[in-house]
């Protein structure tokens, strides 16, 4: 019998099995293995589907051809796709026996013990339940391979799993055919060198938070000349007569006054999209299904949406953010990752979040934004999408502002009379059964949305490295009533792209005393009015840079 370590060397992520049947009696003792595997909180939250059927084993090859040409395709090295399409990286059809390994979501319904921190322990068990699987394999003289390389909405769709039940993959289970030179494959193959001993480094003192380091930003470099007096004098100098070009006017003032320069230039323009979401969803307040959130990410990261357009349009660099999407996405997408949680509680009959999960989005918002900032940006537009999420913002207006729901609750995505009643009864009811404290925190910890929180975070991480910040609609303006409540002084930073067509964005503009650049009746969200409003942005500095002056003109003054 081999030892522990024997069985650990010699396990390997096989590719190639013989036509030997798996017996029953070897795979119930691996999935025996696999069942005395750590599981946070004895959840016994890790599930598993045999696959014999030739048909849906064509079926995940296909959709794991799909995605293996798109892996090829991610790199321009033209000898390293070569060399990744020359390797085999899956065995569905010839292996005897497919194993689907899966986490079950539904456990985090109810309190479980260790996932306070991170809900992602449900699937690290799965995860240590599949290496035991793999090693009580190895003891008995069979094996399996990983396949990961899928696109796991249309995997769970072929396969008829729950929406709740989330696959690690799909497993490949027989009796190996090679042992690879007793070496991980892909090192056999010379892809890559395993390293022969673990990364290891100890900790030994506390890291301490320091201030901000902001001198890479070249907007904090300020006109030693600089006085609001110097600036308005050079904007009412200009070839026009005064106050005629209206709010180009205010919002040069207001750049240069950011900058604290006399000739204001904004450099390297960014908007974000966070998309995450809701629990209150599950009630019907939106036209659309939950799971339109998840494909709208896709599509933005294809280039297909409305946002896409606009940014590319106007040279506007763009960044997408799953700040809590009801999906697990490969981690090879130019997805941003601040996943706070699988989409919020609703706040119907709880809390729609932890108080640490409220924390981690306003510092996750911080960090996405400082980020941007170290790359030289000076401009930052804020956008969003989700689900349920104009619901969200209409309670968080209601309850911030004290306003009647009813003077809150607009139709969103489109809802029908019929069910805008129905959605003002039912935030009306969420709203009565609150019986929390009133302050700020506590109103977002119960009502707040992943994407809101962090779009607050990062408006106020915008002021804090003094960058100009374009706030969208009527879920941005609700984001930023948030961050203003926490600190007035970043009024001074915020440029209001468009007055939106739900009804309560002006009561909340009329609130916060401010005026929209653009009114066009939009309601996407997305960020489309930032990415609209940005050319007049532009303009704003263009006349204030170029245009010439009376004396320079040689015109006339009245």
């Amino acid at each position: 019998m081999k030892t522990l370590d024997e069985i650990i060397k010699s396990r390997r992520d096989t590719r190639h099995f013989t036509s030997d049947p798996v017996p029953d009696a070897v795979i119930e003792k691996a999935l025996q293995a696999g069942h005395w595997a750590p599981s946070v909180g004895l959840t016994e939250a890790t599930k598993y589907y045999l696959i014999h059927s030739a048909e849906i084993k064509k079926a995940v090859k296909n959709l794991f051809l799909e995605y293996d040409q798109k892996a090829a395709k991610s790199t321009d090295d033209e000898l390293q796709k070569a060399q990744y399409q020359a390797l085999k990286l899956e065995a569905i059809e010839e292996a005897p026996l497919g194993l689907v390994i899966c986490y079950d979501r539904s456990v985090l319904n109810h309190f479980t013990i260790g996932t306070v921190g991170s809900n992602e322990a449900i699937k690290f068990s799965a995860v240590c339940a599949a290496q035991n699987i793999w090693l009580s394999l190895t003891e008995q003289g069979y094996s399996m391979g990983w396949v990961s390389i899928l696109n796991y909405y249309q995997f769970k769709k072929i396969l008829g799993l729950p929406e709740h039940i989330e696959p690690l993959g799909y497993f490949c289970v027989g009796k190996p055919a090679t042992d690879y030179d007793k070496q991980p494959m892909l090192q056999q193959l010379h892809w890559k060198q395993k390293s022969e001993a673990p990364c290891v480094t100890e900790i030994k003192a506390l890291s301490l938070i320091d201030e901000k380091v902001k001198e890479n930003n070249p907007i904090l470099q300020k006109d030693s000349k600089f006085s609001a007096i110097a600036l308005q004098h050079k904007i009412d100098q200009k070839t026009k007569p005064t106050g005629s070009l209206g709010i180009l006017e205010k919002l040069a003032l207001q750049i240069g006054t950011v900058f604290q320069t006399l000739t204001p230039e904004i450099k390297q323009p960014h908007l974000v999209v966070f998309v995450a979401d809701h629990g209150i969803a599950q009630y019907g307040v939106s036209a659309y299904p939950q799971d339109v959130t998840r494909q709208m990410i896709t599509n933005f990261l294809e280039g297909g949406a409305a946002i896409n357009v606009f940014c590319k349009q106007n040279k506007i660099a763009l960044s997408i953010v799953d700040s809590g999407v009801n999906y697990d996405f490969p981690s090879n997408t130019k997805l941003i990752s601040a996943k706070a949680d699988k989409g919020t509680h609703s706040f119907l009959s709880g809390s729609a979040m932890s108080k640490m999960q409220m924390e981690f989005c306003f510092a996750k918002g911080a960090e996405i934004v400082t980020n941007i900032a170290k790359q030289g940006s000076n401009c930052v537009g804020f956008g969003e999408m989700g689900i349920g999420n104009t619901a969200t913002a209409s309670v968080l207006m209601s309850v911030l502002c004290n306003f009647s729901i009813e003077d809150c609750v607009g139709r969103g995505t489109g809802v029908t009379d019929e069910k805008l009643e129905f959605k003002i009864d039912i935030l009306r009811k969420a709203i009565e059964n609150y019986k929390g404290s009133k302050d700020l925190d506590s109103y977002l910890t119960h009502f707040g949305g992943f994407e809101i929180l962090q779009m607050a975070g990062g408006m106020l991480e915008a002021f804090q490295q003094n960058m100009i910040f374009l706030v969208d609609g009527f879920i941005c303006s609700v984001a930023f009533l948030i961050a203003f409540k926490k600190n007035p002084e970043i009024l001074k930073n915020a440029i209001f792209s468009h007055q939106s067509a739900e009804k309560a964005h002006k009561k909340l503009l009329d609130y916060l005393g401010v005026n929209a650049v653009l009114q066009l009746d939009l309601r996407l969200g997305e960020g489309t009015g930032c990415a609209l409003v940005f050319p007049i942005v532009q303009s704003a500095v263009a006349f204030l840079n170029e245009m010439a002056s009376f004396e320079s003109a040689g015109v006339s003054e009245k």
